[in-house]
């Protein structure tokens, strides 16, 4: 019915109206369209109902959506720059304003008629990824705001989250990811000072950047490890030139190369410190063996300090490599598998006696009759072998029977070889049936293979 009335009030207006000024009829096409208005106006636009040019242009529906744009100036903006959801979105750019906004529906009518669980978010400047695909609207889009007026930085929604307090900027995204807040997944500390490698790569950021503190760290090892550091300092601050950052106990230092002291044998499983005491610098070390073996030195310092020129590396107590057939007592037949100790009762080796008997007395028979010169008869090979020639080291030959005898049956037990008599009767005068009655020359008669069968031995006469 109220349609009706319009619809004839505007007849009514267009017959009466023909023939009145420019001005008359202007007020009276403007009153024609508040006849005919569909409905108030949404609050938002309430103070634009008195005027329906301020959103209509009248008989030219087409003209709508400039004059929308004109108030709007952030949609228009975002329609010349292709950005937010007006700009980004090809459907939402070729529509007219009022089909999605309609208006004339009521104080209370929504304008905007937005359908969240279908609502593409990526045709908008923030596209949900990562944990915010699972976020819900409003934890960005708070009550009685626009839409488009959600923050799109991540300090303002996260800033009680962000434990930098603003330090390090509000481009959170330069190094967090959208999966994970505590996952650092983008910075690239490689482009720093201080390429992050082995054991590095690991950390996290508050191990190095306690308090927030970003700038003016250190770079040397020691300015972290100073309380790793077993040296107490002694080896200076770079400890990179030993050590691996994969592992703090992975040391890299070339001790043949690097030093004047290869360490071979034993010493190449010698912990550091066992040489370098703590606290003190590397080039400290002492070289000498002595310096370090001075409680093993059995020999006191009688030697001098170069035990390199006995021992060997592998074993202190094994492998001496001294070549004793350098001194005045090659050592040879069982003297060479003798220990030192063996012949050098005495520490100072120097003074060690040369004589035989130094080291043999209680193994000479001879009970010294016979002198020091025990190499004179008996071979190195072994006491029992001996090597003395009676036929031409002394003047009494032995022939026949006396050839078979043992030392002892002639050169009693303590006698010198010079008291031994060279007469038979001295021997064999228990043997004498003669009983001393044809003198003491035994051999003018007898000879040495037999005592029996007697052959008188007559000059010839001349």
């Amino acid at each position: 019915m109220i349609r009706l009335v319009r619809l004839a009030l505007f007849v009514a207006l267009c017959l009466f109206g023909v023939g009145v000024s420019g001005f008359e009829g202007a007020r009276a096409e403007s009153m024609f369209e508040r006849l005919v208005m569909p409905g108030d106006l949404a609050q938002a636009h309430a103070k634009l109902q008195d005027n329906c040019q301020n959103c209509h242009a009248s008989f030219d529906q087409g003209a709508q959506s400039s004059l929308c744009i004109d108030c709007h100036k952030p949609i228009a903006a975002d329609l010349t720059a292709a950005s937010g959801f007006h700009g980004r979105s090809p459907e939402v750019r070729a529509l007219e304003c009022s089909n999605c906004h309609k208006d004339h529906q009521g104080r209370d009518f929504a304008l905007v008629q937005l359908d969240r669980e279908t609502f593409d978010h990526s045709m908008t400047d923030f596209k949900l990824l990562g944990a915010h695909a699972k976020a819900e609207c409003s934890s960005c889009h708070l009550p009685g705001k626009k839409m488009s007026a959600a923050p799109s930085d991540c300090v303002s929604c996260h800033k009680l989250d962000e434990p930098h307090r603003g330090a390090l900027g509000p481009d959170c995204g330069r190094c967090h990811g959208a999966d994970r807040w505590s996952e650092v997944k983008f910075f690239d500390h490689s482009k720093t000072k201080f390429a992050l490698t082995g054991g590095h790569e690991k950390l996290t950021c508050s191990a190095c950047h306690a308090g927030e503190v970003w700038k003016g760290l250190p770079l040397d090892c020691v300015g972290c490890h100073k309380i790793d550091d077993v040296h107490k300092s002694g080896f200076g601050p770079a400890c990179a030139d030993c050590h691996e950052t994969a592992k703090w106990t992975l040391i890299h230092f070339n001790h043949d190369r690097d030093t004047k002291f290869a360490l071979k044998g034993k010493h190449a499983k010698v912990a550091c410190t066992a040489c370098h005491a703590v606290g003190t610098e590397a080039k400290q070390a002492p070289s000498a063996c002595i310096d370090c073996h001075k409680a093993d030195d059995v020999h006191k310092g009688a030697l001098g300090p170069d035990c390199a020129a006995c021992h060997s590396s592998e074993a202190w107590t094994k492998d001496v490599v001294f070549d004793h057939g350098l001194t005045r007592m090659p050592l040879l037949g069982l003297h060479a598998v003798v220990p030192c100790a063996g012949c050098h009762a005495s520490k100072d080796f120097a003074a060690t006696d040369l004589a035989c008997v130094s080291c043999h007395q209680k193994d000479d028979i001879h009970k010294g009759a016979l002198g020091d010169a025990c190499s004179d008869c008996h071979n190195p090979n072994g006491w029992a072998f001996w090597r003395f020639d009676h036929d031409s080291q002394t003047k009494f030959s032995l022939t026949g029977a006396h050839k078979g005898l043992k030392c002892d049956s002639c050169h009693a037990a303590g006698t010198t070889p010079a008291k031994v008599s060279t007469v038979c009767a001295t021997c064999h005068q228990k043997q004498d049936v003669h009983k001393g009655t044809f003198g003491a020359n035994c051999e003018l008669c007898h000879s040495t293979t037999t005592f029996k069968g007697a052959r008188l031995q007559v000059a010839p006469k001349p």
